[in-house]
């Protein structure tokens, strides 16, 4: 079990595991270990061809680069962000590969990017165990957020930023000086940060970001809920809400700010056809909007995969399990099926954005060059993270040495020479003469809670060696 190679997948659908293959086989093209040419220096994660290296492609890479089996390193690229924070905290949002110097965006002058580091931080740490890394990187998030606050909090305790900020370029939220997604991320990132600094046992830092988190949170709930329609939206500088309802109405799932009331009612409109129960799921805007794009038209409907990666996160801090994995399956197959018209997987491409209500990359009639295809960032997220996560189902804590498996029902599939640390494991069930049967293979010991939903849920401890179990027995 020493071969360094890339943990296998085992599932039903072969048509997924193929597309989990090819994806690691593809991530080559988009990593660069070369860099002599650069001023960046290092090894990094970007999509091929792009003169820059951006913010967002490093935070979302770390969450599918963490199961390479350290054969792409997650943290390189955003070490790279944080090597050029300037001495008054600030980290830009994209930097010249060419001269490493920040790329200066006309809509957004100050280069802000996604506040997203502790998020991708906090799961590296479960993946990798490695508290010396929390203890480094906590001191540079916390000027991050500093320097944030300085520029862009208001007196109303929400930050003002510039929409482009968003990414979400198009959406028809014009007149939103308070986006709701980056001040929710901005909730996801102290959130993520309490929870470092009690990884360290520094309780006064954990309680500061947590009150600055509960300030934000109560802020949100305020201002942008809208108790008439039951969602989250962006407000004006009026501090008026904003009647359009976009995917962005889900990130507070994420930063666990809805209570379980209004978590019902946004949860409610994932299934619901006139909102963002599309057939692909998610669409970037609801389908009863007067502006919404049956085409994607970019941010108008395209489903795009980070935004849908996003959604399913959420979902989990609901204990949704069942929609999340079920809406991860529904998403790999139009994947799959937009891959090539004949239905050929293949053959073709993955695709930035799709299309919400069939399959097929989506189209934006202003931007010919959309969407991109092998946009891996995004597409990754689906095709390894979602696929090991929510649809095989394991997650894994490396401190905590536990590996949990939630599962709907029994079906053939599992991982097998999945790397935590120096210890490499196999988790496969299958249906032998004496009933289902989970095989497991390690070198060290662990513990393992298989969680049936709604049937059983049992931990046991995993020894080093080669063992099964019988479900029945349990």
């Amino acid at each position: 079990m020493t071969k360094r190679d890339f943990p296998k997948i085992h599932f039903y659908d072969q048509d997924f595991v193929d597309i989990y293959d090819k994806t690691w086989a593809w991530i080559q093209d988009c990593w660069t270990s070369d860099s002599e040419n650069s001023a960046i220096g290092g090894k990094f994660f970007s999509y091929p061809g792009n003169p820059v290296i951006q913010q967002a492609d490093a935070i979302f890479s770390s969450f599918f680069l963490v199961y390479s089996n350290r054969i792409y390193q997650a943290h390189p690229t955003l070490d790279v962000f944080y090597d050029r924070q300037e001495p008054n905290g600030a980290i830009r949002s994209a930097y010249s590969i060419e001269t490493g110097q920040p790329v200066v965006d006309r809509d957004n002058p100050e280069c802000l990017g996604i506040p997203l580091f502790a998020w991708a931080e906090f799961n590296l740490y479960h993946k990798t165990a490695n508290k010396k890394r929390v203890k480094d990187v906590l001191p540079t998030l916390h000027r991050y957020v500093e320097w944030i606050d300085s520029v862009f909090k208001r007196d109303n305790g929400l930050y003002q930023v510039p929409l482009s900020v968003t990414g979400m370029t198009n959406s028809p939220r014009e007149n939103a000086a308070y986006p709701l997604d980056f001040n929710a991320m901005m909730a996801v990132n102290v959130l993520y940060m309490s929870a470092m600094a009690d990884i360290l046992n520094d309780k006064e830092s954990s309680f500061q970001y947590k009150r600055q988190y509960f300030s934000l949170k109560t802020r949100i709930n305020s201002l942008m809920w809208d108790p008439e329609d039951g969602f989250y939206h962006d407000i004006d500088i009026n501090e008026k809400r904003l009647p359009v309802k976009t995917i962005a109405g889900y990130w507070p799932l994420l930063a666990e700010i809805p209570n379980d009331d209004k978590a019902e009612q946004i949860i409610g409109k994932l299934s619901d056809p006139l909102f963002f129960g599309s057939p692909h799921p998610f669409p970037s805007l609801a389908v009863n909007e007067p502006a919404f794009d049956e085409n994607g038209g970019g941010y108008r409907g395209s489903v795009f995969p980070h935004l849908t990666f996003m959604v399913i996160k959420g979902l989990e801090r609901y204990q949704r399990w069942d929609l999340a994995r079920d809406c991860a399956i529904r998403h790999v197959y139009f994947m799959l099926d937009s891959m090539s018209p004949e239905g050929n997987h293949h053959k073709g491409n993955l695709w930035e954005a799709y299309l919400p209500l069939k399959e097929g990359p989506a189209q934006w009639e202003e931007k010919p060059d959309f969407p991109r295809s092998q946009y891996l960032t995004f597409d990754a997220l689906s095709t390894i993270c979602l696929t090991i996560e929510n649809i095989v189902g394991l997650f894994i804590s490396l401190p905590r040495k536990t590996v949990d498996w939630i599962i709907p029902n029994l079906e053939i599939m599992g991982v097998e020479n999945l790397s935590l640390k120096k210890n490499m494991i196999t988790i496969l069930s299958n249906k032998s003469g004496r009933g289902w049967e989970i095989h497991m293979e390690s070198e060290k010991l662990y513990y393992f809670t298989i969680n049936i939903l709604g049937k059983k849920k049992k931990t046991l401890p995993i020894p080093s060696g080669k063992c099964s179990m019988l479900i029945d027995k349990l």
